[in-house]
């Protein structure tokens, strides 16, 4: 597994590329919906078996032939394999638009593509981000045929977003630039680690930015009912030089500009591989007072160009095949426990993730809104000056 520029990390301009290429945009999404023999559509099916089977779902999305995807960078958690498995499976041209945009870029290019044959089919959203794209209507309800084996905590029961893959926020670092790595949050604020460390993205944007300062509540006495002291760990980091305001990448990385890296572990751990070649030990730790654990969510475009190659693609996103694709990317998949259970998971893949203890929790819908708007009205001034 490679490592690039992670797909949550917001560059400048980004939203002004969004917004150009909406304008740019050519032509509009496609009048005539995929359908069946006997008119059932694929833009409102919400299962396979509503629109007659996998077989003929198949069938309509190889004569759609394309699926547009957006902010899925081919080397993060392992997406590039999983790309170029659904194409070489059916045939399928997966076009992805903006591989390091942020899940606010992709809402954007939803609402600002409506109607347009180039707006993306699928997501791939922070949990929260799914949240409010559902609340605001853009997410069509499918069930994928393994959606009954979805905890019921990392899945929306109208069947517009579910989690596909995660990790825990865990520290990277240096170690040849770093004499002592930390390995906790609260190690961040010694004096040592002056203008090191950085989160991968602007936790306002940013799905692993935002669990990066949720974690940092949970190890300063916060809960899922409080991010605030994620906050005011922050502004401390800030105040006392240690926080560095470039959001961490590979490049950086290899620059020395960001030597201490608060990211997903299946990125830093992915960082780790990529980086023997380059002379660079990446050192990686998941925090044990601050373990917080999140996954990405999948959804499908209300107004998906390509209705019916979006719903295969999630089929294919959560069949053995790929989520054990997602685990060699170092993510651990939502069906895990369901696959341990078949017989059907990766075990030599599993056996290489970071050891982790305990059963990780969830914050809820409302936890998530609420920490939401706690950031947005907080973080600039947290980390200004």
């Amino acid at each position: 597994m490679t490592v690039s520029l992670p797909r949550t990390a917001v560059r400048g301009g980004a939203l002004a590329v969004v917004a150009a290429l909406a304008l740019s945009a050519c032509g509009a999404a496609p009048d005539n919906a995929s359908t069946t023999a006997d008119g059932k559509s694929a833009a409102t099916a919400t299962s396979a078996a509503d629109f007659g089977g996998l077989a003929a779902l198949e069938k309509a999305a190889k004569k759609e032939g394309t699926l547009n995807a957006i902010a899925l960078p081919r080397d993060w958690a392992n997406y590039g394999a999983l790309i170029d498995g659904f194409e070489k499976k059916y045939g399928i041209k997966v076009e992805v638009e903006n591989p390091d945009g942020s899940s606010q870029d992709e809402i954007n290019a939803v609402t600002s593509r409506k109607g347009q044959g180039r707006a993306p089919d699928v997501l791939d959203l922070g949990s929260s981000f799914a949240l409010s794209a559902a609340q605001q209507g853009l997410l069509a309800p499918y069930k994928v045929a393994a959606f009954a084996d979805i905890p019921a905590e990392q899945k929306d029961a109208q069947a517009r977003w579910y989690n596909d893959y995660g990790g825990y926020i865990s520290i990277g670092c240096d170690a040849k630039r770093v004499t002592t790595c930390p390995t906790t949050l609260k190690d961040l604020l010694k004096p040592e680690y002056k203008g090191q460390v950085a989160l991968n993205g602007n936790p306002t944007k940013s799905g692993s930015a935002f669990g990066g300062v949720w974690a940092a509540a949970l190890s300063n006495g916060g809960s899922f009912d409080d991010i605030q002291p994620g906050l005011d760990f922050f502004a401390e980091l800030k105040k006392n030089g240690n926080y560095t305001p470039v959001e961490s990448t590979p490049a950086t990385v290899e620059k020395g500009e960001t030597p201490i890296s608060i990211d997903w572990d299946y990125l830093n751990a992915g960082y780790a591989d990529e980086f023997k070649s380059k002379g660079v030990d990446w050192k990686v730790s998941v925090p044990s007072d601050g373990k917080f654990s999140q996954y990405y969510s999948q959804a499908i475009n209300k107004d998906a160009p390509h209705p019916a190659a979006a719903r295969l693609w999630q089929e294919y996103l959560y069949s053995a095949e790929g989520q054990n694709l997602w685990l060699k990317g170092y993510a651990r998949p939502a069906l895990m426990t369901a696959m341990e259970k078949a017989g059907t998971l990766d075990k030599t893949a599993a056996a290489k993730l970071p050891q982790v203890s305990g059963t990780p929790s969830f914050p809820t819908e409302e936890q998530q809104g609420k920490a939401k708007t706690v950031l947005g009205q907080g973080w600039a001034k947290a980390v200004s000056g």
